[in-house]
């Protein structure tokens, strides 16, 4: 298992993680299989989405802020940050993506993003590679 460290700036945030990924794949000198990219956080996700465009991840933050917001009185978990920990459970702490001839197999609009759910907080990504030959 690789890691790497990711340092978040903003209360909700998602940082594309693509790059380091591919550098701990390269790495790892696996050339065919799966990755799997996985957060060991409860206010933190991970999730493949658009990344040319930065507004798409801006609109998905604004609409998981719709649907959880920080404001509602109805939590009963004492830290206050409950909404961060629903939103993570909804994005999910962990995605896969295939390895072909030493690359990450995604779309040519895929990236994959790490979502800071309650920051701005030091993080760590796992990342387990899985030799497919």
């Amino acid at each position: 298992m690789l890691s790497f460290s990711v340092q978040t700036h903003d209360h909700d945030q998602m940082l594309d993680i693509t790059e380091q990924v591919q550098q701990a794949l390269d790495r790892s000198g696996i050339r065919q299989g799966a990755a799997i990219v996985y957060v060991p956080h409860t206010t933190a996700a991970v999730t493949i989405n658009e990344n040319a465009d930065p507004d798409v991840a801006h609109d998905i933050l604004h609409d998981l802020d719709r649907m959880v917001p920080w404001e509602q009185q109805a939590y009963r978990h004492d830290e206050g940050n409950s909404a961060a920990h629903a939103k993570a459970a909804m994005v999910g702490h962990s995605v896969t993506v295939l390895i072909d001839q030493g690359r990450l197999r995604m779309g040519r609009w895929q990236g994959i993003f790490f979502c800071e759910f309650d920051g701005p907080r030091h993080r760590e990504v796992h990342v387990q590679f899985l030799s497919g030959v």
